[in-house]
């Protein structure tokens, strides 16, 4: 029988179950990838497992986020994260190094790997055909602990790449096109593998551009094929022994098909506050800006930064304009210096940032209120730039240098000159010292945890109860974002990992009142959240189900789900119910008491529960776990139920 790629690739790490869409599978797991501001939960969530060495074939842990170091705290976290990777045999990416998403690509890529990743834009190494998936920090923790990945099977949709990129159209459109069909929900359980001869003028970090935006879309991952493109980014990185050729197979079909020209396309971008509010640039040309920012995970390769360089050389940004520059990795760095680019951006005013996440998490550069910020990161949510009342664009690194040039929203193909070519250096220079191996085990065994009294260990979490009788404590609508809930930033994220104090944080800039609503409910049982569709999209975070459900959260009812978060709300004992007749959401407010009776019984049987609202009618409500979610649920918890089986 004839396979897609993506379906050879799960068959080949099949553990458990059936890959019919739909069905509950269990992959095993080759490698796994953490980011310190969600590293650190999942490393004192596998403390709490009970486990002193990881059972996977490669963990590394990247400082990326929290970098910012304005006191002593994130100080303390980096500690603490190299101490835990000494303890459990992880790597350690030392702060400064880079990325967790381009460095990992670089040095541990590998065609038909399973990846699991504690960010959800770690679907980008399927540009070089993995599988690669984020997930909270407890589904990380179970790999790290040797558990495969329970997922639903997706559906996949191939997407045909014809023809080829115009000048001044990038990877970034692509990715932009996409969202513009699709939206930000359009891809939720799918996984978008593309293929066809369009790939020809792709290199591995053009795909690499467009999976990592996969996760705006909501596609449980994005996948292409390794191919000389694959090869060639292999065997430049030193690696090419690494390289296996993966296709699908000829006349393996898809659930859905869909063709996109690459020469039909224009520059695009995205205006505030969401990344599927795409037009053309041309649209939009004009509009005053105030930064054009450059970097992040979405544009991290080096022809990214390589071509802004050759777009300003000789010329100086707007008086206006702040162009920040931050490099994806040390690496990049260091070739963008020797090929002469560095000097280019300087001369040219550019701000040149530390490597790591930066602004995109809300770590400095943070734009002047109101003032347009063309940004080329993968998310424009309200406030994740550090900055209440902002105003993100997402766009390509050409657009963001055109306009950086003319202080005013430009389409590239406007200023005038030939479109830059870049050429990838014949022999990169590889920065690897910074990434440290993992320890001996004999010498592991008596490394001791740093940590300090901000580094807090998981609260414990009591199991389901049968019966709850819960108020409605918040009333949210439609495509809340984890960063809704707990915001980024350098007042929230050095507190990511002490759940006590992030709660005082979660849901500030929705309803400030919440968190202490929320811990008033505890004595009588906790609370509910009600939400529109699309609740919790955007990052990985789990601190967005824990924190809340630390002040008392027992339910959340939904019209529909972003499929990470729903599963962090289970990992954490928090249950996760949709209407089951959506117009139920209008009719129910803040404040109102719902009673549930038999939960137990009503969730193993599912998929039907009923509530009964103040008045006495009944409210009808589904949810789609499988048995073991059902049971992993009851018990409070991911931690709860595995540490139950390690008992056993």
């Amino acid at each position: 029988m004839a396979l897609n790629l993506t379906q050879k690739l799960i068959c080949s790490r099949l553990a458990e179950g059936e890959p019919v869409p739909g069905a509950e599978i269990a992959l095993r797991v080759d490698q796994v990838l953490l980011q310190d501001v969600l590293g650190v939960l999942a490393m004192l969530e596998f403390e709490a497992m009970g486990l002193d060495r990881v059972r996977v074939g490669l963990a590394a842990q990247y400082v990326d986020h929290n970098l910012v170091q304005t006191d002593h705290m994130n100080a303390d976290e980096h500690l603490f994260l190299r101490s835990a990777c000494r303890r459990f045999g992880v790597w350690y990416s030392r702060p400064g190094n880079g990325i967790s998403h381009p460095v990992h690509f670089a040095r541990f890529g590998k065609p038909g790997d399973v990846l699991v990743g504690s960010d959800s834009h770690t679907p980008a190494a399927g540009a070089m055909g993995m599988l690669a998936f984020g997930a909270g920090g407890a589904d990380v923790a179970l790999a790290m602990a040797g558990e495969p990945l329970r997922l639903r099977m997706p559906q996949v949709r191939g997407i045909r790449l014809t023809g080829a990129l115009p000048d001044w159209v990038s990877a970034k459109d692509v990715v932009l096109a996409m969202l513009r069909r699709h939206g930000t929900e359009g891809g939720t359980g799918w996984i978008f593998e593309y293929y066809g001869p369009g790939l020809e003028g792709l290199s591995a970090m053009d795909r690499h551009v467009i999976a990592n935006m996969g996760a705006e879309m909501g596609c449980t991952t994005t996948v292409f094929p390794a191919d000389e493109a694959v090869r060639a980014y292999l065997g430049a990185e030193g690696r090419e022994a690494d390289f296996v050729t993966l296709a699908a197979d000829p006349g393996g079909g898809y659930d859905a098909d869909e063709e996109l020209d690459l020469s039909s396309l224009e520059p695009l971008i995205a205006l505030p506050s969401s990344p599927g509010n795409v037009v053309p640039v041309r649209e939009v040309a004009g509009r005053e800006i105030y930064q054009a920012y450059v970097g992040s995970s979405a544009n991290p390769g080096y022809r990214d930064f390589a071509v802004v360089a050759e777009i300003v050389r000789g010329r100086t940004a707007h008086d206006r304009v702040s162009l920040d520059i931050n490099p994806s990795s040390r690496q990049v760095l260091a070739n963008l210096a020797a090929e002469g680019h560095v000097a280019s951006l300087a001369a040219a005013g550019a701000r040149l940032h530390q490597a790591g996440c930066n602004g995109c998490i809300g770590m400095g550069q943070a734009p002047a209120t109101g003032r347009i910020s063309l940004r080329t990161v993968p998310r424009n949510f309200p406030g994740r730039s550090g900055t209440r009342e902002d105003s993100v664009y997402l766009c390509s690194p050409e657009t963001a240098a055109a306009s950086a040039l003319t202080g005013v929203i430009t389409d590239p193909r406007t200023l005038g000159m030939s479109c830059p070519r870049v050429v990838q250096p014949a022999q990169p220079t590889e920065a690897v010292a910074m990434l440290l191996p993992p320890m001996p085990a004999a010498e592991s065994k008596v490394v001791p945890l740093e940590k300090t009294e901000n580094i807090a260990s998981i609260p414990d979490l009591d199991p389901v109860p049968d019966a709850l009788v819960v108020p409605v404590g918040l009333k949210v609508g439609d495509d809340i974002s984890t960063d809704d809930v707990v915001p980024a930033g350098n007042r929230a994220m050095p507190y990511w990992s002490n759940i006590p104090r992030l709660g005082g944080f979660v849901y500030e800039g929705v309803d400030a009142g919440y968190p202490d609503r929320a811990r008033a409910s505890l004595a009588a049982g906790g609370h509910a959240i009600i939400a529109g569709s699309n609740y919790g999209q955007g990052s990985s975070r789990e601190n967005a189900a824990l924190a809340p459900r630390h002040l008392g959260l027992r339910v959340v009812l939904a019209r529909s789900f972003a499929r990470i978060h729903w599963q962090n709300l289970i990992n954490f004992g928090v249950v996760p119910l949709t209407f089951a007749d959506p117009s139920d959401y209008d009719r129910l407010g803040q404040g109102e008491v719902l009673r549930f009776e038999g939960l137990h019984a009503a969730l193993r049987a599912g998929p039907e529960v009923t509530a009964q609202r103040a008045d006495g009618s009944p409210l009808r409500l589904r949810h789609t776990l499988s048995p073991r979610q059902v049971e992993l649920l009851l018990a409070g918890g991911v931690i709860n139920w595995l540490r139950d089986r390690l008992a056993a």
